[in-house]
């Protein structure tokens, strides 16, 4: 803390001396600056996380099963996933699969 010498305003009126903490001033700053690069980088792990959700095995085909059974189980583990592997919408996954 530093203090300050009285002076006279423009208008004539004095100002008495006081005691300035300028690290007050200085620190604020800082402050919001380092929360803005930690709302950022919180920001950019989040958006990573849910992109690499995403990355899943929901665009198979049926080449890529087996047989017909595990295409089948598949596509009922979840139907929203595999729906690419009942073509005719009548609940039976790869039916042309000979495997």
């Amino acid at each position: 803390m530093k203090y300050r010498r009285g002076y006279y305003k423009k208008d004539g009126t004095y100002v008495q001396g006081h005691f300035v903490n300028k690290s007050l001033k200085k620190s604020k700053g800082r402050k919001t600056k380092k929360g803005c690069f930690g709302f950022a980088i919180i920001t950019a792990i989040i958006l990573i996380t849910i992109s690499c959700e995403n990355d899943s095995d929901c665009d198979s085909n049926c080449s890529d099963f087996s047989s017909q059974t595990a295409a089948q189980s598949a596509f009922e583990s979840n139907r929203n996933c595999y729906s690419n592997l009942d073509r005719d919408n009548d609940g039976i996954a790869c039916e042309n699969n000979i495997n």
